[in-house]
């Protein structure tokens, strides 16, 4: 074919094919639309999850806390909710029984019956403040407890403060060779 030749076909344009067409059908359009339904529905299940988790778990966190004295005054607002209950063990009135402890705790004078579940921390003892977690027994005014943060101030005092000044360390690191 010689390139100066007039073109064979007259709709031809310097050898271009200029007739309407029409596009072959996408394939898998609907397999397409199912796939993206079917990731963002599990996106979204995994948010509601990760919602309803975090929710949980910072409504557990956030208990209430009140001082032994509020706690009763608010005893019926409180029902059976979990909260923190603040308060000084009244001395005589821890009693051990079996895996548990009765005791009392007292806030500007009122008293609150406390029946830990479990053992108190090696730290428990009488006329010191404690934050107990837990609820009001359905019946009974009786604290029920499932948990006993003993509180402590923050100064140390050591049962031998000479002992220190006595020692003479090393150049290794502080431990004698006697």
């Amino acid at each position: 074919m010689d390139l100066n030749d007039p073109f064979e076909n007259e709709d031809d344009v310097d050898g271009l094919d200029l007739s309407p067409r029409t596009a072959p059908p996408v394939r898998g359009g609907d397999d397409q639309r199912r796939k993206r339904l079917l990731i963002g529905g599990v996106l979204g299940v995994i948010l509601v999850v990760v919602g309803v988790v975090a929710w949980q778990g910072l409504s557990n966190a956030a208990l209430y806390f009140r001082t032994a004295d509020e706690a009763v005054a608010q005893r019926d607002d409180l029902g059976d909710r979990r909260f923190r209950i603040e308060g000084t063990v009244v001395p005589g009135s821890v009693e051990p029984d079996g895996v548990a402890v009765r005791f009392r705790i007292e806030s500007n004078d009122v008293q609150v019956a406390v029946f830990h579940q479990g053992d108190p921390p090696d730290l428990f003892q009488e006329d010191i403040p404690v934050v107990l977690e837990g609820r009001w027994h359905q019946t009974d005014d009786v604290f029920e407890s499932d948990g006993i943060l003993v509180r402590h101030t923050e100064e140390y005092e050591a049962d031998n403060p000479d002992r220190t000044d006595e020692y003479v360390g090393d150049d290794d690191g502080g431990t004698s060779s006697e």
